[in-house]
C-alpha cells in the first residue's frame, strides 16, 4: 500500500481527502475521504486544517488500512470514512486504530 500520505483538508465538506494506491504505485490512484469527527474522536486531532491533515499522517496506516477493506468491499461507492468505520461491534475488542488515540490521549 502506499507508503506516503497525499491528503488536502476539505472545508466544504468537513473532510480530509486522501490517495491510495491499493495495487501499489503504479496501479490506480484512489481517492478517498475521512470526516473531521473521525479525526478528531479517533486519532485526536485538536485544532484546525493542520491539525487534522497532521492526524491523517500520523495514522495513515491504519486509515489507509480500512479505506482499502471498504474498497473490496464495495468498489463501486465512494470511500467515506466516518467514526463507525474506527469503532468495534458491541461485545468485540475495540479496533486497533481507535484504542491507539484513545490510550494516548489518556494521562
Amino acid at each position: 500500500m502506499t507508503t506516503t500520505c497525499e491528503a488536502v483538508y476539505c472545508f466544504d465538506r468537513a473532510t480530509v481527502r486522501f490517495a491510495m494506491y491499493p495495487e501499489g504505485l503504479e496501479g490506480p490512484r484512489v481517492l478517498a475521504e475521512i470526516s473531521e469527527d473521525a479525526l478528531r474522536d479517533v486519532f485526536g486531532a485538536r485544532d484546525g486544517p493542520d491539525s487534522l491533515l497532521e492526524a491523517c499522517e500520523a495514522n495513515f496506516d491504519a486509515i489507509e488500512k480500512v479505506a482499502a477493506q471498504r474498497r473490496r468491499r464495495r468498489p463501486e461507492a465512494p470511500i467515506e470514512l466516518e467514526i463507525m468505520d474506527f469503532s468495534a461491534p458491541p461485545g468485540a475488542a475495540p479496533a486497533e486504530p481507535g484504542a491507539q488515540a484513545r490510550n494516548a490521549q489518556r494521562p
